[in-house]
């Protein structure tokens, strides 16, 4: 997280930047940050990508991303060039601002020639990547698929956050009473999405996708219903769907972006589900009560910022993270609630298993 000012008129807003240098891609059809980003990414696991993309056909992997800006950054930028000089930068390609790019691009890196599209669902973008391309895998259109979500800088993105009076004056808190919004940031995770039956034999703790809940609100444009039904519905979904009861969920990475009307929701719909209460609205004693009963909730964004369409596939990854190392145990839920009441919820499971 670090201080940016310039880009929203007037104010330094806290921004979760990927650090260091990115790679540089060449030909204006895709040299722009969101790219950057995936091919930073591929570059951390190619051993691993390569071992998994060879036991299928290039045709018979798909490529699902999550993703809400893709190069909307560098399309501004060309379009005030544009606008103090009186012609089109030669460097500006419409690609930019087609959702779509990412997944082309991320598919021809990986030469793969199977199905490949963005889900853009703001917010719950890369958390609904994960049903829609296994949705291709049950219906047998692939075998497998590269699935996650990535989203760059946006200054568009930052000033429609400062014009909703939604960023936070400092680090955003998410469940403290004096909550008073949220962090941006960018960011980006890759998983690869195979059968069980299909995926070497391998000592040690796996995990496993074992549901995903969507559901919509359809309460307001921007506000989530105040009660949070259409969170619970997601995360009940995901549960139903992983054959989990409450008390098999270890852990919930909350979407807490450190709004009121936000962490109000969704704990709510958290006391239905986890602490058996319709009435429990006092953060710290739901968190009290929920700490009892063995599950730890937290929202990760104020260690990274709210990184938009690529926000569910980010905290997917933490709430891996946790599960592979042994942090928590059994099985996590991961949570993302969008613009519009679109909301989807993650279910991961971990197992022990032998070669």
């Amino acid at each position: 997280m670090v201080p940016f000012s310039g880009d929203i008129p007037g104010r330094t807003i806290l921004f979760g930047v990927v650090p260091g240098e990115l790679p540089h891609i060449s030909g204006k059809e895709y040299a722009f940050r969101a790219n950057s980003l995936l091919l930073h990414a591929v570059e951390q696991f190619r051993p691993e990508l390569d071992g998994f993309l060879g036991r299928y056909a290039p045709e018979r992997v798909a490529v699902v991303l999550g993703a809400s800006n893709t190069g909307i950054d560098e399309a501004q930028r060309h379009v005030d060039d544009w606008l103090s000089c009186g012609t089109m930068p030669a460097s500006m390609s419409f690609s930019e601002i087609e959702l779509g790019t990412s997944a082309e691009y991320l598919r021809n890196l990986l030469g793969l020639s199977g199905p490949a599209h963005v889900v853009s669902t703001a917010c719950s973008s890369s958390a609904k990547a994960f049903a829609s391309a296994r949705r291709l895998m049950e219906a047998g259109v692939v075998d497998a698929a590269v699935v996650g979500g990535v989203d760059g800088r946006c200054r568009f993105a930052m000033n429609g956050f400062h014009a909703l009076g939604a960023l936070a004056q400092g680090a955003c808190r998410p469940l403290a009473h004096d909550r008073d919004g949220i962090n941006l940031g960018e960011g980006v995770a890759l998983f690869t999405m195979e059968a069980e039956d299909r995926a070497p034999p391998k000592a040690g703790t796996r995990v496993f996708l074992a549901g995903v809940g969507e559901s919509s609100d359809a309460y307001h444009a921007t506000a989530p219903d105040p009660e949070g039904r259409g969170a619970e519905a997601a995360m009940r979904s995901a549960m139903a769907e992983a054959g989990l009861t409450p008390r098999d969920v270890s852990y919930v990475n909350l979407h807490g972006t450190g709004t009121q009307a936000n962490d109000a929701m969704e704990m709510r719909a958290l006391a239905r589900i986890f602490a058996d209460s319709e009435e429990l609205s006092d953060l710290e004693e739901l968190k009290l009560r929920l700490a009892e009963r063995g599950l730890r909730v937290e929202s990760t964004k104020p260690m990274t910022g709210h990184c938009l369409g690529a926000a569910g596939a980010v905290e997917a990854a933490i709430a891996w993270l946790y599960l592979t190392s042994g942090t928590v145990k059994g099985a996590a839920l991961s949570n993302s609630f969008a613009f519009g009441g679109s909301n989807a919820c993650v279910a991961l499971v971990s197992k022990e298993t032998v070669p």
